[in-house]
């Protein structure tokens, strides 16, 4: 192994491993991937079909536009029937969908850290400060408008 500044390249890993911020975002990634599988699960089985309850029950998987073929005829599959290249549209509202679920979750969970963040480094507040003194003038004039009250 090569050594730089005294260093082997396996000690300058295992100390950039073991650091908090690496460790920390390798569970976020691991956990970001699980979340990421519920979120689908939510957009798939529980919010897409309610919203294809108010679209006259269609199927979100199921929406796609057949394109045409410009140039010879269609390849067939194995069954002998011609491959149709479709453009999936439905499956992109699903995922954009997700998208904005997985945001928003996201978004909350920032928001919730952040908010548990300042509980926990409140500062203490300051103690207001006293007004300025006042200058000399404004000392003169007080001066001068008592004098006044006086002789009247």
């Amino acid at each position: 192994m090569s050594k730089k500044n005294g260093k082997s390249l396996w000690s300058e890993f295992k100390a950039f491993a073991i650091k908090g911020n690496a460790m920390t975002m390798a569970v976020g990634v691991i956990i970001g991937g699980a979340f990421n599988t519920i979120t689908k699960s939510l957009t798939d089985d529980v919010i897409m079909p309610i919203v294809s309850i108010f679209l006259g029950g269609i199927d979100f998987s199921q929406m796609k536009l057949t394109l045409p073929r410009l140039f010879g005829e269609a390849p067939l599959d194995a069954a002998g029937n011609p491959i149709v290249n479709t453009l999936n549209y439905g499956n992109f509202i699903s995922a954009a969908i997700n998208f904005f679920i997985l945001a928003f979750v996201v978004f909350m969970l920032v928001k919730g850290l952040n908010a548990l963040t300042e509980l926990g480094h409140k500062k203490e507040k300051e103690a207001p400060k006293a007004p300025p003194a006042p200058s000399r003038e404004e000392v003169l004039l007080t001066e001068i408008r008592d004098l006044l009250k006086e002789k009247t």
